[in-house]
């Protein structure tokens, strides 16, 4: 932990005309950047460090993501000092997130997500710790709603999405859960009710009630 003998005084009588809620980008409200261990270079988060480093201009052999365990350096969005992880600026004081995870070194100012960590995940997740339980055969976090009726599935969320191929262990989208147990996107799961395909991508089980279906079929045969 650095130390700083003569740390400035933050002034906070006029936060709003200096932009102090405006830091962060369109991943995370934050009020610091990280420093990329990987290729050493400066990012608002991590996810634009990915998105930058994956993109289509990249070399393919130079493409790559930053682990957020290994990040160990962040600037301070206020008054640029580089230091090591912590909740608070060594030298203006600021709250670089109101939300911090040492484990994760993760911030984010926005802690309307009621962010929490699971140890069993080893991230953070967001819905509020007493929303979610862990599943250790899934390896995942689940709604409560879901802790005595869920299909267990090994390691659930351990693999690319059926649609749109994103790894969905750490997506910042939104989830569901199928009936068969298999987990997608929930706007991928949309997407195929709009183009009328209503069984599981993996295992082709369907995952809404197609009573009605099947029984209109059957009207058709007949009529035929």
């Amino acid at each position: 932990m650095e130390v700083d003998l003569e740390p400035k005084v933050l002034d906070t009588s006029s936060m709003t005309e200096k932009g102090y809620e405006e830091f962060g980008c369109s991943h995370y409200r934050r009020r610091c950047k990280i420093r990329a261990p990987c290729c050493d270079e400066i990012f608002d988060c991590r996810h634009c460090h990915n998105d930058a480093k994956n993109s289509i201009e990249i070399d393919p052999f130079d493409r790559h993501e930053v682990p957020r365990h290994d990040i160990k350096r962040v600037i301070c969005s206020l008054c640029d000092r580089e230091q090591d992880v912590q909740q608070h600026c060594i030298n203006c004081g600021v709250c670089m997130g109101k939300y911090f995870c040492s484990k994760c070194n993760f911030f984010d100012n926005d802690v309307s997500k009621k962010q929490y960590h699971c140890d069993g995940c080893g991230i953070c997740r967001i819905g509020g710790a007493e929303n979610f339980f862990h599943c250790d055969k899934c390896g995942c976090c689940y709604s409560m709603m879901m802790k005595n009726s869920h299909n267990c599935v090994e390691k659930a969320m351990h693999h690319n999405c059926a649609v749109c191929f994103e790894f969905l262990f750490d997506t910042t989208k939104e989830i569901t859960v199928l009936p068969c147990g298999h987990t997608i996107h929930l706007e991928c799961v949309r997407e195929m009710e709009r183009h009328s395909q209503y069984s599981c991508p993996v295992c082709s089980k369907s995952f809404c009630d197609m009573t009605q279906v099947w029984e209109r079929l059957d009207r058709d045969v007949c009529v035929e």
